[in-house]
């Protein structure tokens, strides 16, 4: 029953990334039907963005008092309803209404869902669940492109993710018994799954406040980490055509077509971490991938023409693919299973913003300064990181070594 559970996850990551790429697919379409400014998606996106924060942040408290399966299910519904609005809407303002319950819904399932698989699954598994998940989100722009192609309309293509959506709500509604499952967690403890971490989750304890979660020892410096690690992520994959063109004078098609591998190789290195999970622990994977983007970012500094700027930013994405699953996979190792969902909520807040903020910032930079500038605002962003990762890890230490004691 457990590995059942196991493969309605790996389906539900699948899933969620499918609408993540959508509304860039299909922009360059929906505004002009709108008739607004090609700037306006920013706008769909902050509101879908404000409420991941929100819902992020909120996870603790709903995921204690109703469970994850629940709050999955629920999550992914309003996902659905949201999509199914979208592929009705034919105003911005009806889009920028239907964003709402997509970006609340979204939040919650993503931190409540990650806190699950961080505790009961091992690290290889939130590796590859990660890749199911790029692969959703390359998936989707493909379908968006198909019906496009077809000569059908924008809306049919939210609609054909919409009823993925609904179809997965079904599932995860069918599933609640086994998210309930108490056996399940000791089947994870005796067969390997857990990585042997204790399991107790103290669903009874009260929600954490913010200001209780921001005072754990490391909470503040592990929320940086992630800040700087989705913010070099997101200013990476926006930028990285524009660089290629403004400074490396590559054309757009061409620049385009291999800026996308930075994706491909977030997910290819997904699919290879949870490999070397199985030999490498949480921090020296977390190591790794910051040793590879710095070899990346080297070789976007240094001048071996376009050959190696693409060569660069590949090797960017294959340092990136390691942090994100390995970051969530050791909250409860660090923080406590009992604070895990806590804490995930609040990293995942914290990516949230990083997202939203740091791609503009290089923006401003870029059109005052000089788009040369992309690998410096990478290593800058990635330093920071670095420095905020280990710090955090001797806090972390000594308060479980103090715990131990008392």
């Amino acid at each position: 029953m457990f590995q059942l559970l196991l493969i309605i996850i790996y389906l539900a990551f699948i899933s969620l990334g499918l609408p993540d790429a959508l509304l860039g697919s299909a922009w360059p379409t929906m505004y002009r039907e709108f008739s607004v400014p090609v700037s306006y998606a920013g706008g769909i996106s902050m509101i879908i963005a404000a409420g991941t924060i929100i819902s992020s942040l909120q996870s603790d408290r709903l995921t204690k008092r109703f469970g994850t399966g629940k709050v999955t299910a629920v999550s992914v519904g309003m996902t659905a309803a949201a999509l199914f609005g979208f592929s009705v809407s034919h105003s911005y303002a009806a889009l920028c209404l239907w964003a709402v319950p997509y970006g609340l819904g979204a939040g919650s399932v993503d931190a409540s869902l990650n806190n699950y698989v961080a505790l009961h699954y091992a690290s290889r598994h939130m590796s590859w669940l990660h890749c199911m998940w790029g692969i959703g989100a390359s998936l989707g722009p493909y379908i968006m492109g198909y019906v496009l192609e077809g000569g059908r309309s924008w809306n049919a293509g939210y609609l054909c993710i919409a009823v993925l959506q609904i179809i997965l709500t079904a599932v995860l509604l069918f599933s609640l018994p086994l998210w309930k499952n108490r056996n399940a967690d000791r089947a994870a403890q005796t067969d390997g799954e857990s990585d042997g971490r204790p399991l107790s989750l103290h669903q009874d304890d009260k929600p954490l406040t913010l200001h209780q979660i921001i005072n754990i020892p490391g909470a503040r410096e592990i929320m940086i980490t992630f800040f700087c690690y989705c913010a070099l992520e997101q200013t990476a994959g926006l930028w990285a055509s524009s660089y290629l063109v403004l400074h490396r004078g590559l054309s757009a098609e061409t620049a385009a077509g291999f800026a996308s591998l930075f994706y491909i190789g977030i997910t290819v290195g997904r699919a290879l971490g949870g490999f070397l999970t199985m030999k490498f622990n949480d921090t020296q994977m977390i190591r790794l991938g910051q040793g590879f983007i710095i070899l990346g970012i080297a070789l976007l500094l240094l001048p071996f023409g376009s050959a190696g700027a693409l060569a660069g930013l590949v090797i960017v994405g294959l340092g990136c693919a390691p942090i994100y699953p390995s970051v969530i996979h050791s909250t409860p190792e660090h923080f406590g299973a009992d604070k895990s969902q806590a804490v995930i909520g609040v990293q995942m807040a914290s990516a949230y913003i990083g997202t939203c903020l740091m791609p503009p910032v290089f923006g401003f930079l870029a059109n005052h300064i000089s788009v040369s500038l992309f690998p410096f605002f990478l290593l800058a962003i990635l330093i920071l990181m670095v420095v905020m990762h280990e710090k955090m890890l001797p806090k972390v230490a000594a308060n479980r070594d103090k715990k131990t004691v008392v």
